[in-house]
This record gives C-alpha cells, sequence and structure tokens, in this order.
C-alpha cells in the first residue's frame, strides 16, 4: 500500500521526500506510521521500474532537495492499481482506504464501480471477531461489555460505510 500512496500523492503533484512522507502519514496514521527506512527503498524501486522520476532543486537554505514526479508509465500503473485492487486491499480496512483515496484517478465512473462493489459484496457478507465454532458472535450474544463495544463500534462503522457505498454506486449510475 506505502507504492499506492506514493503513486497516488504524486498523481496530484510532484513532491519532495519530506512532503510525501507527511502526507502518506497523514493517510495511514497512526495504524501504519511510515519511516524512512521504509520509504526511501520504496522510491528508488519505484524510480527503477520507471514509474517516478527524480528531479534536483537548489535547497533555499539547507542542502538540495530531490522533487519527485510521477512519470506517464507511473500514471497508468496507479490507474491499473486502482482497477484491479487485490482482495485484501478490498476486505483491509487500512488498505481499502489507501484504494479509496486515490480512486477518482480512474476517469471511468464503471470501473470506480466495480471496485465499490468489490467492497459492498464483502461487507455484506457475515463476519465478526469474535466466533462461537464457525457461527459470529452478534454483540447482543456477548457479556462481555468490551468485545461487545468492539463489535457495536465495528456494526456502526460498517452501516455508515454500506450507507455511504449505496448512495455513491448511485450516484455513479451503477
Amino acid at each position: 500500500m506505502l507504492e499506492l500512496a506514493i503513486l497516488g500523492f504524486l498523481y496530484d503533484a510532484p513532491l519532495h521526500g519530506y512532503e510525501l512522507r507527511k502526507r502518506i502519514t497523514g493517510l495511514t496514521g497512526h495504524v501504519r506510521p511510515v519511516a524512512e527506512s521504509t520509504l526511501y527503498p520504496a522510491i528508488k524501486r519505484l524510480e527503477k521500474a520507471g514509474l517516478l522520476a527524480r528531479t534536483t532543486q537548489p535547497g533555499a537554505v539547507a542542502a538540495p532537495r530531490h522533487v519527485l514526479t510521477l512519470t506517464d508509465e507511473g500514471r497508468r500503473a496507479l490507474r491499473d492499481r486502482l482497477a484491479e485492487p487485490e482482495q485484501q486491499d478490498i476486505t483491509d480496512e487500512n488498505r481499502w482506504f489507501t484504494v479509496l483515496a486515490f480512486l477518482r484517478h480512474l476517469d471511468d465512473p464503471t470501473a470506480q464501480a466495480v471496485v465499490l462493489r468489490r467492497r459492498l459484496t464483502f461487507l455484506q457478507q457475515p463476519a465478526s471477531f469474535f466466533y462461537d465454532g464457525d457461527r459470529p458472535v452478534s454483540a447482543e450474544e456477548l457479556p462481555d461489555p468490551f468485545r461487545r463495544g468492539v463489535l457495536t463500534i465495528a456494526r456502526a462503522t460498517s452501516e455508515a460505510e454500506l450507507t455511504w457505498l449505496r448512495e455513491t454506486l448511485a450516484s455513479l449510475g451503477d
């Protein structure tokens, strides 16, 4: 997801590494902090693959800055990744938020709807964080108030997302 976030933010505008790191951290927050030791190797991989270009600009006070821009191939790669996200990108909430943050870069509303429909289908499947054998347990069945809290919060979040997905799919003509 780090590479997707890099491509997504650079699709919007050229950035230097520090600003890119700030934006990615803002998106992923405390859940997945981005260390320089992770970010810069990912940038180098994308640059080596021809998806990014780097230019050097003189610094006003400090050392020269390396500004990263997306190549045409990088733009295509981002759109391809958004159009065909991996299943884990659909089912993992943090990965989903990264896909969702850049889904507008797919120009085709039908392609956007296909991705949203996959998430909708996933959310409509019965699930729980807690099970009695193979049967999902509902919040109402749990005597533990903390586990009940987990399920109550998750249900409210899922219901809000389901509402948003249905409304957005309708607005896309799906």
